[in-house]
């Protein structure tokens, strides 16, 4: 009796990463091209989630997205996708080992609990962009707005403009960089996640606060910033790091940290 158990009968997203092909090595398929005027999304998520791998397709290109919610959420492939044009709310929102790309603006919630992968948003995006994302890497090249890395758990964001207030709340590991400015509560709360910033912060979040930029962080600055295509020296910025006070209750506080 066959082995129903080997690698040739099982899914490509159940084997081991060394066994899965990436999309450089599908190339030999031909890119897949969804008209979002014409075509249904449904019909797009559907292909990506089970159709593309199974295809050999490695690229995917989304046409006339016009701000549809929830494009290419949940995928759990090596797969490279290109929206043209602005996407709602949740675009590549828990994604794993895809490329997603956008081609304009992202709606709230772009790359939310991200695993793996890359998402890059080639202009602004809205509210909590990268929300609780734990791993991978998130670009935004414009501006992102409030609450940018909200709930961060091990993701890396770079932000290639500034970001609104009360980014990175309660940040718990990870590392956001932000090259241009950051409005008001930057990394309130934070727990292990570091923050660089280029530009002018308004205000630091309760228990944020500045610290010395280190050999280490400037290594590791710059390979972020090259990782996203930025040029941007890794001197110029600012280490935001938590001060670690709000780690415990303490009795004789009176409610003031």
């Amino acid at each position: 009796m066959a082995n129903m158990n080997s690698a040739a009968e099982r899914p490509a997203t159940e084997r081991p990463a060394a066994e899965r092909s990436s999309p450089v090595e599908r190339q030999g398929a031909q890119p897949r091209e969804f008209d979002l005027s014409r075509d249904a999304l449904r019909q797009l998520n559907l292909f990506l989630h089970k159709d593309a791998v199974r295809d050999g397709v490695g690229q995917v290109r989304v046409h006339n997205p016009d701000g549809a919610h929830s494009i290419a959420c949940g995928l759990n492939a090596e797969l490279d996708v290109q929206i043209h044009g602005h996407v709602g709310y949740y675009v590549a929102g828990m994604n794993q080992h895809a490329s997603v790309t956008v081609h304009g603006n992202a709606g709230p919630g772009a790359a939310e609990n991200m695993m793996s992968g890359r998402v890059h948003v080639k202009g602004f995006a809205s509210t909590a962009a990268g929300a609780s994302a734990h791993g991978g890497l998130l670009i935004i090249d414009g501006d992102a707005s409030l609450r940018c890395g909200i709930s961060l758990k091990g993701a890396d964001i770079v932000v290639g403009g500034s970001v609104g207030s009360f980014s990175a709340f309660m940040a718990q590991a990870g590392r956001m960089v932000v090259c241009g400015d950051a409005e008001d509560a930057l990394g309130d709360s934070l727990y292990e996640a570091v923050i660089y910033v280029r530009g002018k912060v308004r205000s630091l979040g309760a228990d944020a606060r500045y610290e010395p930029m280190t050999d280490a962080d400037r290594a590791a600055l710059k390979g972020l910033l090259t990782a996203a295509g930025r040029v941007e020296d890794p001197a110029d910025f600012k280490r935001v790091a938590s001060a670690k006070s709000l780690y415990h209750w303490h009795a004789d506080a009176d409610q003031e940290y």
